[in-house]
């Protein structure tokens, strides 16, 4: 189990939770499955070791690099909001 702060714990949940938003939502069919491997990799990393969880999310930010538009801007919304939690913990 990792020696995390609470703070960075929580970051990770919320990493979660920001991408399964986007699961019910009508979005490109391309950019479901960039979503789908990052919601994916987000799910492994709670609860991981710092380096797990540091490498894992430098590999969400970069699937979700892939996607430029979900086609919903609900969707969109959910998935900067991921961007920017993958990114923070990434460097943390």
């Amino acid at each position: 189990m990792s020696d995390r702060d609470p703070n960075e714990r929580e970051l990770t949940a919320e990493l979660y939770r920001e991408l399964a938003a986007t699961e019910g939502l009508p979005i490109d069919p391309t950019a479901n499955r960039w979503l789908g491997e990052a919601q994916a990799v987000a799910d492994a990393i709670r609860g991981a070791p710092d380096d797990a969880r540091r490498e894992g999310a430098t590999d969400i930010v970069r699937l979700l690099e892939a996607v430029d538009t979900t086609e919903n801007e609900q969707a969109d919304e959910h998935v900067e909001r991921a961007r920017e939690i993958a990114a923070q913990l990434a460097q943390t």
